[in-house]
């Protein structure tokens, strides 16, 4: 059986991921004052103008939002007015507000804590339910043994495409590359679906903003060498590999200045470039005890833990809450027929082995960090040195399934 699969990446210049980015920003910025700040921050981008709206509640944090969106404009390299953008001139508006205490009442104190007594309070078990979840929602994670960081191949190539044009970029290689751009990989996988494996890239895709006084004909050639090569092994490239550069012709107007860009519309560049499904919520700007965001990284923990284990090659953690309670309403393990225990056990030895009460995440993950700005562009999985990338309790997860013998 012979079947393709395609995800793309997006460079941090794209003008959803420079929203993303500038969001994150002012999360980080509000969590490195008040690390209890509860912060949910939209950006829109358009040509010479980032409007910035939202929730947040801080107490002590005075975070100066102008100065942070220009900051973050600023890194991601629009810093000339002909780019349609920049850092210093383009106007900046900003409506926040606090967040709403109906929601807020239920996030403080979960159903569960305002049904326990006091002396249940105090029990070590209830430590973690005194916060709800913000929202209602399902939230997936997923690994895959197919690469090194445990990520599908396609998005793994994808975003190291984005992250090569980036570096070029900055490090005056090929200095007519502007800060948008985007890459698109297409893998051929041969097998059944539980055991297959890539044999070759089908297709590669790169569309790259540029400088007017450079020819498409330039541009093909370096992306293939100093992009493309330098990122595809090359023995997944073969002589039928198609590479499509700029399809479209000149790209010149980028960014914000060629299409709006708005917080959360890249949710899944985000994740796992459409290799498994999504709950529909975004991730850039939201603190963590927003499930959308912490319960997503909490899954691919999970996840990821599993394969790490070797209890299957491939594991999607499904997990859904319920606005203002603390335990999820389900929890579901998937391993398309590759786990060396049947899903069922695997499920039971997660829930033991994790506990995915919204407070319980953020304190076992030590979420309400200034972590989050790093995670807007390239993905938020696959990366080295976020904490829902460790695999410490894949021993434990081993150890217990083999105490249980109990195979497929």
């Amino acid at each position: 059986m012979r079947k393709f699969y395609t995800s793309e990446s997006v460079s941090e210049g794209h003008p959803d991921k420079l929203a993303d980015f500038i969001s994150d920003s002012i999360l980080d910025e509000f969590l490195r004052q008040e690390p209890g700040s509860r912060v949910a921050v939209e950006t829109l981008l358009t040509t010479g103008m980032a409007v910035v709206a939202g929730e947040v509640t801080a107490q002590t944090a005075r975070v100066d939002v102008q100065k942070t969106v220009r900051d973050a404009v600023m890194k991601v390299g629009y810093t000339r007015a002909n780019y349609g953008f920049d850092a210093e001139y383009s106007a900046v508006l900003v409506a926040l507000h606090e967040q709403s205490p109906e929601i807020a009442g239920g996030v403080n104190f979960s159903e569960e804590w305002r049904e326990m007594s006091e002396e249940e309070r105090a029990r070590p078990e209830n430590e973690h339910s005194r916060i709800g979840a913000g929202d209602q929602g399902l939230m997936f994670g997923y690994a895959t043994d197919e690469t090194p960081e445990l990520m599908p191949l396609p998005i793994s190539l994808a975003h190291k495409l984005t992250r090569r044009l980036a570096e070029l970029r900055k490090n005056g290689t090929l200095p007519y590359l502007r800060p948008d751009a985007k890459a698109q990989v297409t893998v051929v996988r041969d097998g059944e679906p539980h055991e297959a494996r890539e044999t070759r890239v089908d297709t590669v895709v790169i569309s790259t903003q540029h400088s007017e006084d450079v020819g498409q004909e330039s541009i093909r050639a370096d992306m293939i060498a100093h992009v493309i090569r330098a990122v595809i092994p090359a023995e997944l490239l073969s002589d039928e590999t198609k590479f499509f550069i700029n399809p479209s012709g000149k790209f010149v107007i980028g960014g914000p200045h060629g299409d709006t860009g708005l917080t959360g519309r890249k949710i899944i560049v985000d994740t796992y470039g459409g290799a498994v499904p999504h709950g529909g919520g975004a991730f850039s700007g939201k603190d963590p005890t927003k499930v959308d965001r912490s319960a997503a990284y909490y899954a691919r923990y999970i996840a990821k833990n599993v394969v790490a284990a070797g209890l299957a090659r491939r594991a999607l953690v499904e997990v859904a809450y319920a606005i203002g309670r603390a335990h999820p309403v389900s929890l579901r393990v998937d391993t398309y027929g590759t786990g060396t225990v049947s899903d069922e056990v695997l499920a039971g030895l997660v829930a033991r082995h994790f506990d995915a009460r919204p407070q319980a995440i953020i304190a076992q993950l030590d979420l309400l960090r200034p972590i989050y700005a790093q995670t807007a562009a390239y993905g938020h999985f696959g990366r080295e040195g976020l904490p829902w990338e460790a695999t410490d309790r894949a021993g434990a997860l081993r150890t217990a399934a083999e105490e249980l013998k109990q195979p497929v």
